[in-house]
This record gives structure tokens, sequence and C-alpha cells, in this order.
């Protein structure tokens, strides 16, 4: 007989107690609730259904201890709700804890029974009962890179390991790869969602690869474990986390609290709707859900317990697992209030900024959602960095030749201080040129248009808009001429990314020359077009060598490119100061026809330690070098297909080739031109 006391509303879920286990459930519009206790993982039904009245209610939580049950026990719920208008047949629905630490049942799961109005019991998911372990600090201490010295490097865990070896899970096979990141110079991973997600939340038959999908915000997904057990599960995780901390690469998720997979009001009860559908999400007078991240619905994150449950989550992978920031998907999203209004103060972001636990935590968002808000350089919230779009566009349009380039590539160089204007120093900005949601850096150079067609819709999904070049021909060709002007292109947008101010990010694979054929829209894509290639003879060598030359680059001149602050001084003698030029010095040219920028970066006024020319026009062009205490030191010339030793400068004029650039550093940077690193 199983035993059951009233149980505490604290901690949410379900958590180990002297006698047995914890539940806590938040369900406001519930008439009642049940636990569901099953025998085994693939059990059909369960072997008893506690039902908590009254006495197990304290205002919206809904709990109970029940004695003698251990660690790996399974459990879900159903929940009456009152009726609300929408949907009254969820009380059939056998439902996911919002805070599983474990999931289970994926074996006999079917996102169409829960669509359905008949009960799911035999092919439900179902929740864990996981210690709450926290992260080993002490001995795999958080790597806490500055803002200015981070270089984030994107990637899938499932696309960046599928190639490697099939017998082991994504997360021990990442391990294999920690020192390929090491040697290539980034020092923090970007991670697209682990959430546990459907990957059956798809049209026509598709996969949903990437994983903007989520069924749960506290537990690892199953495809990428060995789910050998829940404990396990965590384990592993916390493995990866702890390998990239003692190589000193920090971790940062990317987390989708702005929709779920459960869709609009016709989708599945998983877990949030068939508990408390009011709550979670925000719907209309007409009974439809709203939505503004293009999903079919959006979470009313300010509201006071779902911003509860988000918060309680970053704590989990911050404190549990040990991670050192998160991306919010459409992050902007979180800011709306209800009836989708943006709001100048959202609490969500108030509260996280609060959150001792993750007062020494990474934060970055996209500025924008589907419901056209779009806050870049004013994103309520002082503590969250920003993906730049506008950086990438400015950067694609310069380097492809458009006119009204040359002075908004200026302004990205710098920072973008026409959009960070509260920003002195250094810019919230992540800088980027390329991510997952788009063309790969190859592809950029490779394709005029998307080539969606193997995505099953026709081609009309991806963005049209991505300022791209073929060159002259669209896709591979085997004309050399076109093949090392598609290079020197990829070095030129490269290198303009990790001399510009602002946090960089590259993307998965950018640096060996990784292509997805022209889709730019893979999120559906878990095959070879979608996974990093490491076959040697697949790999663009000399790129990779280039990549992680300029990261040394950008590393050992920080203090002159990211500069973390200026010298509280009235003659500010060492502020680095940008000096800009043309085909004359202190003349640049910003007419709507100019294709070129050049500058250096001085110490002080007069004295320069840096100079940069950029060279987007058909045709060389030559420039005078500002004078300079010491030699100057050619260091990158793109229109070389090999890294070289530095060369010293004895003329007074450097020649750009066309679509190419120069990287000229001063001898007293380094002390001696061998002493570059």
């Amino acid at each position: 007989m199983t035993h059951i006391n009233k149980g505490k509303p604290f901690p949410l879920g379900s958590s180990l107690t002297s006698q047995g286990v914890n539940f806590s459930l938040v369900a406001t519009n519930a008439e009642y609730v049940e636990i569901l206790l099953f025998e085994k993982e693939g059990s059909i039904s369960p072997k008893s259904i506690l039902k908590l009245d009254q006495n197990h209610n304290t205002g919206p939580y809904w709990h109970a201890e029940v004695k003698n049950l251990n660690e790996g026990c399974f459990y879900a719920f159903r929940v009456k709700q009152k009726n609300n208008g929408i949907n009254n047949n969820y009380e059939k629905k056998v439902l996911l804890d919002p805070c599983s630490r474990g999931i289970t049942g994926w074996g006999s799961y079917k996102r169409e029974n829960a669509l359905e109005t008949h009960e799911n019991t035999n092919s439900c998911l179902k929740s864990v009962v996981c210690d709450r372990e926290l992260f080993n600090f002490k001995d795999y201490p958080r790597p806490k890179h500055s803002w200015e010295a981070t270089i984030i490097y994107e990637l899938h865990i499932k696309a960046f390991t599928e190639s490697i070896d099939k017998d082991d899970s994504c997360f021990k096979k990442f391990l294999t790869k920690i020192p390929y990141l090491k040697e290539l110079g980034i020092t923090t991973i970007e991670l697209l969602p682990i959430f546990c997600f459907d990957p059956t939340d798809a049209p026509n038959g598709l996969e949903n690869f990437w994983g903007y999908s989520p069924i749960n915000w506290f537990t690892p997904h199953f495809e990428y474990l060995s789910n050998e057990s829940a404990a396990k599960n965590r384990e592993e995780f916390r493995k990866l986390v702890e390998e990239c901390h003692k190589a000193d690469i920090e971790v940062i998720l990317d987390v989708v609290y702005n929709h779920t997979s459960e869709g609009d009001s016709q989708g599945p009860a998983i877990s949030w709707k068939g508990i408390d559908e009011n709550l979670y999400y925000f719907i209309g007078k007409d009974k439809n859900y709203q939505d503004v991240s293009g999903c079919g619905n959006t979470i009313a994150a300010n509201r006071g317990l779902v911003r509860k449950l988000i918060i309680e989550s970053l704590k989990c992978w911050a404190s549990e697992f040990g991670v050192d920031g998160f991306r919010f998907d459409l992050g902007i999203a979180l800011s709306r209030g209800e009836n989708l209004s943006p709001l100048d103060n959202p609490p969500i972001f108030e509260d996280i900024e609060c959150e001792p636990e993750l007062a020494d935590i990474k934060f970055i968002s996209e500025p924008w959602d589907c419901g056209g808000l779009y806050k870049l350089g004013d994103f309520p919230s002082k503590n969250t960095f920003t993906w730049n779009g506008h950086f990438r566009d400015d950067l694609r349009r310069f380097w492809k030749g458009d006119e009204d380039t040359a002075w908004n590539m200026r302004d990205k160089i710098k920072g973008s201080p026409s959009i960070y204007k509260e920003d002195k120093i250094l810019p919230k900005s992540i800088n980027f040129i390329t991510s997952h949601d788009g063309f790969t850096l190859k592809d950029l150079v490779t394709f005029n248009r998307k080539h969606n067609f193997a995505n099953s819709e026709q081609n009309k999904d991806g963005d049209n808009h991505n300022n791209s070049w073929n060159h002259g021909v669209e896709g591979p060709t085997t004309n050399l001429l076109i093949n090392d002007l598609r290079k020197r292109q990829q070095k030129n947008l490269i290198l303009s990314l990790l001399i510009s101010k602002g946090v960089p990010m590259v993307l998965m694979g950018d640096e060996i020359g990784r292509s997805q054929g022209g889709n730019n829209n893979s999120w559906c894509q878990n095959n070879l077009l979608g996974w990093m290639n490491w076959e040697h003879g697949q790999q663009d060598l000399e790129l990779l060598e280039y990549f992680k030359y300029v990261i040394k680059i950008r590393k050992k001149l920080i203090n002159i490119f990211n500069p973390s602050f200026f010298p509280n001084s009235q003659t500010h003698e060492n502020m680095p100061t940008y000096h800009w030029h043309g085909t004359k010095l202190d003349n640049p040219d910003w007419s709507s026809w100019s294709h070129t920028v050049a500058f250096s970066i001085n110490k002080g006024i007069t004295n320069p330690l840096v100079w940069i020319g950029l060279n987007a026009y058909s045709k060389s062009i030559d420039f005078p070098l500002p004078k300079c205490k010491y030699n100057w030191l050619k260091v990158i010339d793109t229109s070389m297909s090999e890294i070289f030793e530095p060369l010293t400068i004895n003329e007074k004029f450097v020649s750009i080739k066309s679509r190419s650039s120069l990287l000229i550093i001063s001898e007293e940077v380094f002390g001696a031109k061998n002493n570059l690193f």
C-alpha cells in the first residue's frame, strides 16, 4: 500500500526526502491532480494512481510526499482543469512534470496520441525522479573569460559529432574533440538546444533536428545520451562541462523559453498545456493561442509563476550542470506582457539579474521575434549581450561589393556605436557573419540564392535576403580563379569579424569550409548535409590554419582591438584611437561608390600600432601608411594563399589587391618581428 503525506510546495517537481519523494506541481486552474506511478519505463499503465484533494493544495501548488519511493522512480501527472472553453479533454492526457530532471518512454511515445481526445497512457512519456546534485565547481571552476576576450563557437552537438564514432553518445564523442577546439583558439562553445525536444515535431514526415521544439526545460535531450539511466544521463552531461572547464572552455546553452512543442490550440498536450494552459500561454478572447514565435504558441514569461519556472530551469543548468551562460532564442519575446504588449521593464529579466546563482553567468539574446519586435542596442536587460544582425548584413554587403557600405563597415568595426550608444567602451554586441540560421561561410560565397529543396517545402522556407554572392557561378565549380576568389573572400570576412570591437562568434565548420549545398535552413537535415565532416580530404586545411592564425592575432592584440576600459586620464595618452584613411592619410572616402576601408589604431593620437586596409573593389588600390616609430610588419595579406613570416615594410605605400585585406602591425607591439606569438 502506498503511503502519502501532505508534502511541501517546494522545491518544484520531484525531490528526494528522508522518507521517499516529494512532488509539487503548479496548476492554478485544477479541480484535482493525479500522480501516476509506473513500474517500468515501458509500462503501458500505471501501477498506482494517487489523487490529490484539497488537503494537498496550497494556493497554486499541488503537492504530496509519497513514502518508500526512490531515485529512478517513473511518474507522470493527470490534471482535471476547470472548464476553460478551449479544450476540456486534457484530463485524459498523461503529462510530463514541467520540472522533470529525467524523461523516459521514447520507445513507445507517439505524438499523434497526444493530439487526440482519447487517453495516451500506453504511448506517453514519463518523468523520472533524479537527484539534484550540484556541480563540482571546486575541482572544475568556471573559466570566467571576460567578455573582451571571449570568442564563441556555435555548434550543434549531434551535427558536430555524428560522423566520428557511431557506438558512443554525442556527449561522450564530443570529449574527443575538445583538443580540436582548444587548438582552434576559441574560448566558449554555444550549443544549439539540448533541452529535451520532440524530434517528430515536424511536417511532411521530416525530422526536427535543431531542437527548437522543447518539451521540457530541465532535461538533456535523449538522443544525445547513452540513456543507461536518468542519473547517468545527468552525469554524462556534467562530464562534458567538466572536461570543457579543464580545457578552459566555457559552455553556453541556446535555450528556448519563448515557445514549446505543444503548438497552437489544436496541438498536442504533452506537459504545460494539459496542466495549466491559461497560465503558461497567451490565449486571446477568441480562444486561439497568440503567437510571436512562429511555432503556434508564445510563453507568458512575465507572469509570476512562469517566471519562477524559467528561473528554476536556469538555476538547474547553472548550478547542477555547471554551464557558464545562456543564449535566449527569440529572447525579446520574453519581454511581452498581456495581449503580447512589449514591456519596457520586463520582470523576467529583472528577476534573472537579481538571482545570486546567476550572477556570474553570461547572457546573450536574439533581439527580435516573429511579431516584429526588435530591440538591439536597447534590449531590456542591462546584463544581456545581443546578436547583432546589422553587423552580419553590413559586412556581407561590403565584401559583396554593394554601394553605400563603407560608412556602415566603419561603424561595425568600431563596435556599432550607432546602435550601442550607451556602451562607451565595450559594446554588448555579439558580432557574427554566419550562424546556424542561414548560409555557412563557404555557401555564402558560393550561392546567390538558397537551395532548400531537401527540406520538402518547395524551397519556400529559409531567408531570401542573404546578401550572398556566388562570384560568377552558382554552386561548386572547377574554375580555379573563382575558387581562389571565394577562398579570399572567406578570409576577408573572418578577418573583418576578428578585428572588430565586440564579441565574435563563428559557426561550426566555417573554419574548414563546410558546405550545406546552399541550404540556408537545415533544421531538418540529420544527415551529411547538416553534419560536420571530419575527413581530412573534405576539409580546407589552408582555411583552418588561417582561422587559427587570425584568432591568435586577435588574442595577442586584444587590448588594441577590444579594450576593456579606457584609462581615467584627461590626456588619454594610452587610449586606443581609430584614425580613418583612404588613398590619402586621414582622408577616408565614405561616398556611396567607395568599396574600401582603411584605418589605423593608435596609442594616443600620433602613435599607430596597427594599420588595416580592406579593399572590396574589383581593382588593386595603393594606400599610404602613417608614419610609425618602429618598423611596420605585414602580418596578413589575404591575396596570398599561405601564412607567412612577418615582413618588414620599408615603403611609404602599400598596394592592396582586388578584394583583399592587409593587416600591418608596428614592431613596437611585439618587440621584434620574430616575437609575434
